[in-house]
């Protein structure tokens, strides 16, 4: 897949593969059927794992040359040794936990560097559905009520505030709206929010 294809497929994964490193070493937390590890690893010439659940996801993405690792998100990142990883991805799926925190943390331990995305429920149109007395849908939040997989329901504020309590660094974040960056009133315009993050460096741990 290259990057052309990637922004007409998926316009979020394209915006958020330029903060990967060409020849970085990936873990995919899940990946689903492996699309962005297939553009990182063809078109970036990455290499690493995605790790997903779902027997039919897991096919797409050993279809697409991926390696995968079958697991639950949920048990943790065990198998992986601290700074394992030059990027961990968590794209669209933190929302769907039910230890928020504990994967985080973990997340942030076995990559040098992590990217974290997820529906951003103060976008304007959320806010207009819960006004009129509804439980927003969305593209970001296609599902109703009581089918939906996400768990979680964060705010860009919210999720800063969440990574300053985990001794979290925000390298950079932004606000997407149909895979572009909303720069004016982020919070209330992008309905998909994208956070850089690492671990804080203690003075320390710098000497």
């Amino acid at each position: 897949m290259n990057f052309a294809e990637l922004s007409i497929a998926r316009p979020d994964l394209a915006f958020i593969a330029h903060w990967v490193p060409n020849n970085a070493h990936v873990l995919d937390v899940g990946c689903g059927d492996g699309v962005m590890m297939d553009y990182l690893q063809s078109d970036k010439r990455c290499s690493g794992y995605g790790i997903e659940i779902a027997d039919d996801k897991v096919l797409g993405s050993t279809k697409r040359g991926v390696q995968v690792i079958q697991q639950d998100m949920e048990k943790g990142l065990a198998l992986f040794g601290d700074n394992s990883f030059d990027t961990v991805l968590c794209l669209s799926s933190l929302q769907m936990m039910k230890h928020v925190e504990a994967l985080l943390r973990d997340i942030v331990r076995v990559g040098k560097e992590a990217i974290v995305s997820f529906p951003n429920f103060a976008y304007w149109p959320h806010r207009v559905a819960l006004l009129k007395g509804r439980m927003p849908v969305s593209e970001s939040l296609p599902y109703e009520w009581y089918d939906t997989p996400n768990l979680r329901c964060a705010t860009i504020n919210d999720f800063r505030d969440l990574a300053e309590e985990c001794g979290l660094e925000v390298i950079e974040y932004v606000a997407l709206a149909e895979g572009r960056r909303v720069s004016f009133l982020p919070n209330l315009r992008g309905d998909l929010a994208v956070f850089r993050l690492r671990k804080k460096v203690t003075a320390k741990a710098a000497h």
